[in-house]
């Protein structure tokens, strides 16, 4: 059932766009999935992108589409109300389509949601980069401050240090530390050493800190030669003393 063109229309996704409806969801590019007929949620956000939800599995959409791409609304040879969404076509290939066909619809809202001032920190870990950052030598002894927060294309560097022999030290602070955070600051450190200024001295080295350290991050971070430093909130913040510890 194809979607008439000529009796397509833009669908407005001014702001959010929840859609609850019972649809069949079909797409088509470098691969093709079918969605049966079921309940399901649809949300248009005002970036362009459409997520296919369901009720159960996971917090993951079943299926989506990102932006840029193009959301249009018609109707099928027998009357049905169907959406077509598609992508902006590039090098690799044709366009993708996302066809939704929606029997009916049990729900329709849009939402302005304002402008998102974006993620904050955890608590603790925001205080320990504060902390770090008026004590880097916690983290190896000659280690000074350069700047919190060093930009990069991706997103700042918690820390950027210099140790007793110039060389830049990139830092990056978890409370726990996970194998996503070694790939983060790996991502870092591939950027930070295109940068002729900082590796005047030397490549960029990497710092992995946090109140502890999974074995498999330890293991991928000291592998790609990034060292790993565990620290101790509490002594800190001056409120433990290790030399008074038993243990």
């Amino acid at each position: 059932m194809a979607c008439r063109a000529r009796r397509g229309r833009p669908v407005d996704c001014g702001g959010v766009r929840l859609v609850v409806a019972q649809c069949q969801v079909d797409y088509a590019g470098r691969l093709t999935a079918h969605l049966p007929m079921a309940t399901r949620v649809l949300m248009i956000k005002a970036d362009g992108s459409v997520l296919v939800h369901s009720d159960g599995g996971s917090y993951k959409p079943l299926n989506w589409m990102s932006p840029p791409c193009t959301l249009r609304e018609g109707t099928t040879d027998d009357g049905q109300v169907e959406w077509v969404v598609t992508s902006t076509a590039s090098g690799k290939g044709p366009a993708d389509t996302l066809r939704i066909l929606l029997a009916e619809v049990l729900h329709d809202s849009s939402h302005e949601l304002g402008v998102d001032p974006g993620l904050q920190k955890d608590g603790v870990e925001k205080h320990l980069q504060e902390l770090l950052a008026d004590h880097p030598t916690t983290l190896a002894e000659g280690l000074t401050l350069v700047r919190r927060e060093f930009p990069t294309a991706i997103g700042p560097v918690d820390l950027m240090c210099r140790d007793g022999n110039g060389l830049s030290i990139a830092v990056e602070i978890k409370r726990r530390g996970e194998i996503d955070g070694v790939e983060q600051l790996t991502r870092y450190l591939d950027l930070l050493n295109r940068d002729a200024i900082l590796t005047t001295k030397g490549p960029v080295r990497g710092i992995f800190a946090a109140q502890a350290i999974k074995p498999q991050a330890r293991v991928l971070a000291e592998d790609r030669g990034i060292t790993c430093a565990v620290v101790d909130y509490d002594a800190l913040r001056g409120l433990d003393d290790p030399t008074e510890r038993l243990f």
